[in-house]
């Protein structure tokens, strides 16, 4: 019987029933009160208003016969009107409280007690009250026989005529008594009584009929519903969620229906997730590359992935060291133990032997597992193998420190820069041997402290947009300046972006370089002897006949005219300039000097280097034909390099006719002659940002043999002692210095041409002339 109580008290349907009921009960209990008590009020004071008008009808009636004064009169009105239905008693008291009048006889002229209930009613307050309103004047009370009345005393006041000679009363004397009439209230409280039972009927029957249709709607729009929704949630909870709670309406719980059904889809939803998600994560512990498993407090396997049974073929309960250490007791720095204490997830690694007995590495990492009560209950360890990573990592050891070995066993300086600030990272041993700086005095500079202050700037943008500088000045740690080629490429180094830069010190080079050049340009010089020798036989041959006729003429004592004079000695003047220029111009071929290039117009440096062969080219009978283009842009080179350039061009294209001449047979010369010329073309023309320069004879050509060997130093095809092999290789070297380019072209039965092609320089943003960046880039190879 509990049970069932039991679940009645709990359920909805029976608190709200009982709380609306309660409700109701209270709601309509007041109201009946209120009702009842507002009637009854009504009724008193009903009964009050008419009590007091009869007894003014009373004292109406009796008016005239105490006017009178006829007391028989009056004592019959008062028994008369007392004849009348719920009247008990009328009495007329006079001030001293006596009765004088009453329809009961025997109460006539007693005195009564002047605070009794009747008088009290004026006399309880001092003086007297000599008006009284009618609630005032009414009191409730019981007759000894247990009957209700209701007694209405009202003052009997004193009149003008009841003051005159017939009367006693004094005209100062206001209240001369007082009627009292008793009323029952038998058939009053009869009716009220009657009233009361109404309103409690009324009211249980609206509690009843209004509980009824609450039971009626709550059960119909209310409990159904809820046990619909209950039983679906039950549905819900046991995975069924297919059966859905029908909806008839719009109303808060078909609302609540379709929530429940939407709540059951995405349940249904979420546990599809939930089963993918659990088969995903299942699977990724069985599949995941790395060695997991699930320990107790007593370090006993619970669980444990595919990945821990293949490599240490464990059985569940087996203890964790037993299980993939083999040992009988647990280790002595034990991760897992450490976990459990709670020092969190730990991290370590850990050597031992797999199934098959050999050694192995694995990184171990441990995380403790909680239970509902926030405790540690367990723990999942996760080994991975790093048996392979040992293995490169000893390979790599191995390898660094023969990286290390070649690293600093380069001969040349190889330094290791941060791409963005070109700070030094790293340098090898051959840094100390070039630079004179010790490595932990260059660690953390830039590179840019090697060059020279004006150059700095420059180099700052070049170098990370180069591949290759050549012939770049720097500084050693003694001040000492050095050239070198510099090969820039880009890596990475310990996660960082960086160039590897080498570079090769080529001072020795250059110094083997420009004694070769000299020794070319004193080698050109005993060729140019000859027609430097007949280049100053003219001016001097000049000189000496005018000394001689002035010479002549002053022995004579002869007069000379002005003009004579003056056409002498500008003579002499203009033939001694032209040997001197002559003079200083060999002094500059021949003086020593460094390569410095700068803005040149190729055609200049051709015609001056033409003017020390002319005369010599003219005597053996060469004829020299120009085709030089007008206005050409500026190339960048060193000037008196690039005129030792064409010289030994000139030279060699000099020899290869005479050469060729001199293998023609005798009788043939004069037929030759019709049909071979001697001759040089020198061409100039600008294509694109090109400056190109051709210098073609008639002479014999090149062998197809010899062809790819002309420019090597030492190689020349002329007979011993009459060239050293080096005036090609030096002008190679020295275009190639000068960011040119040279190539050598065998024309059949016409001779050889050589073709010299140099970039164009533009100014930059200062006005300087700089050369395009591809072009600063292309190697400038050198002889060897």
């Amino acid at each position: 019987m509990g049970h069932p109580f039991r679940e009645l008290r709990n359920s909805l349907m029976f608190k709200l029933i009982f709380a609306v009921g309660l409700t109701l009960l209270v709601s309509i209990a007041v109201w009946a009160y209120f009702n009842i008590r507002y009637e009854d009020k009504m009724l008193t004071q009903q009964i009050i208003s008419e009590t007091a008008r009869f007894c003014n009808t009373i004292k109406l009636g009796t008016h005239y016969a105490m006017m009178s004064n006829a007391r028989d009169d009056i004592n019959q009105i008062i028994i008369n009107i007392a004849r009348q239905e719920d009247i008990e008693t009328i009495r007329i008291y006079n001030k001293a409280g006596q009765i004088k009048f009453s329809n009961q006889l025997e109460e006539v002229e007693q005195i009564t007690n002047i605070k009794a209930e009747a008088c009290d009613v004026c006399h309880r307050w001092d003086p007297p009250l000599e008006m009284l309103k009618p609630e005032q004047g009414t009191r409730f009370f019981s007759t000894p026989a247990g009957q209700n009345v209701i007694g209405v005393i009202t003052p009997i006041l004193n009149e003008p005529g009841c003051s005159e000679a017939c009367h006693v009363h004094p005209v100062d004397k206001k209240v001369l008594g007082a009627l009292d009439v008793v009323f029952s209230l038998e058939k009053v409280q009869a009716e009220m009584l009657r009233f009361k039972h109404g309103i409690i009927m009324l009211a249980a029957f609206v509690f009843v009929v209004t509980s009824a249709i609450i039971v009626v709607v709550m059960l119909r729009f209310v409990n159904r519903p809820i046990r619909r929704l209950i039983d679906e949630t039950r549905l819900i909870a046991e995975g069924d969620y297919i059966t859905k709670v029908p909806v008839d309406g719009e109303d808060e719980i078909n609302q609540l229906a379709m929530a429940v059904n939407r709540m059951g889809d995405e349940i249904a939803r979420s546990q599809t997730d939930l089963r993918r998600q659990r088969n995903e994560y299942q699977n990724l512990f069985e599949n995941v590359p790395c060695e997991i498993a699930v320990l107790d407090r007593d370090f006993r396997l619970v669980n444990f992935n595919r990945s821990y049974a293949d490599k240490f073929n464990p059985i569940k309960g087996d203890y964790c060291f037993k299980a993939y250490k083999g040992r009988e007791k647990k280790c002595r720095d034990c991760l897992v133990e450490k976990t459990f204490e709670g020092a969190g997830p730990q991290l370590g690694e850990e050597t031992g032997c797999d199934k098959n007995g050999r050694p192995a590495h694995w990184l171990v990492v441990t995380s403790p597992l909680m239970n509902d009560e926030g405790r540690i209950c367990g723990a999942m360890e996760m080994n991975l193998d790093l048996t392979d990573m040992k293995v490169l990592e000893d390979k790599l050891r191995k390898s660094e420190i023969k990286y290390q070995a070649f690293f600093n066993n380069i001969p040349n300086p190889v330094f290791v820069l941060d791409a963005s600030n070109l700070a030094i990272l790293d340098c090898n041993a051959s840094v100390k041997t070039v630079y004179e700086y010790e490595k932990s005095d260059i660690l953390g500079t830039s590179f840019l402290n090697f060059f020279v202050n004006e150059e700095k700037k420059a180099y700052a943008a070049t170098i990370p947009a180069s591949q290759i500088l050549n012939r770049v000045r720097q500084i050693k740690k003694s001040g000492i300046p050095l050239f070198v080629n510099i090969r820039i490429s880009p890596s990475d180094y310990e996660g960082q972006k960086v160039f590897l830069v080498t570079t090769s010190d080529i001072t020795k080079r250059l110094e083997a370089e420009q004694q070769l050049i000299q020794a070319s340009k004193m080698a050109t010089l005993g060729e140019m002897a000859t027609g430097v020798a007949h280049e100053l036989n003219q001016p001097l041959s000049v000189i000496k006949t005018a000394s001689s006729y002035l010479m002549k003429k002053v022995r004579n004592q002869e007069p000379i005219a002005d003009d004579i004079m003056l056409t002498m000695t500008g003579e002499i003047d203009s033939h001694i300039d032209r040997a001197s220029k002559i003079i200083n111009h060999m002094r500059e071929f021949g003086r020593k000097s460094d390569l410095d290039t700068a803005p040149i117009q190729i055609n200049d440096v051709i015609e001056r280097a033409f003017e020390i062969f002319s005369q010599q080219l003219k005597v053996r009978g060469i004829d020299v034909q120009w085709d030089l283009a007008p206005d050409l842009p500026f190339i960048e080179a060193d000037p008196s390099c690039l005129e030792q350039v064409f010289i030994n061009l000139l030279v060699n294209a000099r020899d290869a006719i005479e050469a060729d001449w001199e293998v023609i047979p005798e009788p043939s010369l004069e037929t030759a002659s019709d049909l071979h010329v001697k001759q040089i073309v020198i061409r100039t023309r600008c294509e694109e940002d090109r400056i190109i320069a051709e210098v073609e004879d008639s002479g014999s050509g090149i062998p197809e043999t010899v062809r790819d060997k002309i420019f090597d130093p030492f190689f020349t095809t002329k007979e011993v002692g009459k060239g050293t092999g080096l005036g090609l290789s030096i002008s190679y070297g020295i275009v190639k210095d000068c960011r040119g380019d040279i190539r050598a072209e065998s024309l059949p039965g016409k001779g050889a041409r050589f073709t010299l092609t140099f970039p164009v320089t533009h100014p930059d943003d200062n006005g300087r002339i700089v050369m395009s960046r591809d072009r600063l880039n292309e190697p400038a190879e050198t002889m060897g």
